[in-house]
């Protein structure tokens, strides 16, 4: 296993133990120098189609250097009741349902992956090990059958941001903007000093003071858009991850143009 990971899985032993839109866009799939885990195929749609880089986990430190990826670990989500929202936070209401697999209530590590300048991806971790196949993660009522080609589902971003909350966090979070006044709003007077610290790149939000329940927020890649999350299993179907792509990396790879090569 790669250094990179048992660091980040070290405080996990602790843990672990206590409406349908499509986008459509071109992927460039390049080869891997490293084994890339088995993908879990739903009818015709293919995973690999929407990200290219679940490899990712199976890098080493040294093969995420010469990638340019840094993985900046940002601390752990509380997940009450286990019901997990990925969504824009600042245009996402509290009618948002939550996906459609739900976890076991407790508090896991948000770490980022980080290429270009940008957040390329964010990911929440549940378990040790490497995923070995992946599946689209879907909201009630869709149908990952009825995909055709590129169409994936997933969130709309419009103010430049991604997360990863429980239920019980938005409901915080959507009582705290009804007590803005009319003349605020919600980055500007009460996020933007919490973002601050890390160059405006993620926090961990704790919407009502005093509250546990927390709000893993961060950049989205190059801005605004519409990004699918993945649910990463081992072998034996339990899930290890679920990570949000923002399209900065292509087959696991930070690099720029012909570097990447």
């Amino acid at each position: 296993m790669s250094s990179w990971l048992e660091k980040f899985e070290f405080g996990l032993g602790r843990t672990v133990r206590g409406m349908r839109r499509t986008f459509r866009r071109g992927i460039i799939l390049l080869g891997l120098s490293v084994a890339t885990p088995s993908l879990a195929i739903a009818a015709d749609w293919d995973p690999a189609t929407a990200s290219s880089n679940f490899g990712i986990f199976a890098l080493s430190d040294a093969q995420l250097a010469e990638r340019k990826i840094a993985v900046t670990p940002i601390g752990e989500l509380e997940l009450p009741t286990g019901e997990i929202i990925a969504c824009d936070p600042l245009i996402t209401t509290d009618d948002w349902p939550a996906l459609a697999r739900r976890v076991k209530p407790g508090h896991y590590p948000v770490a980022l992956f980080e290429a270009q300048g940008r957040v390329a991806a964010a990911f929440l971790r549940f378990r040790p090990g490497v995923p070995v196949r992946w599946e689209l993660a879907t909201l009630p009522g869709q149908d990952v059958s009825t995909l055709n080609g590129d169409e994936i589902f997933g969130y709309p971003v419009d103010a430049g941001l991604g997360s990863f909350m429980d239920k019980a966090a938005m409901a915080l979070m959507s009582a705290a903007q009804d007590k803005l006044k009319p003349d605020q709003n919600y980055y500007d007077d009460v996020l933007a000093a919490e973002f601050a610290p890390n160059q405006d790149r993620f926090v961990m939000h704790h919407p009502d003071a005093g509250n546990p329940v927390n709000v893993a927020m961060f950049w989205s890649g190059w801005g605004d858009g519409f990004y699918p999350s993945f649910w990463g299993l081992d072998a034996a179907g339990d899930l290890v991850v679920l990570m949000t792509d923002f399209g900065v990396l292509e087959n696991a790879d930070g690099r720029e143009g012909d570097q990447a090569k």
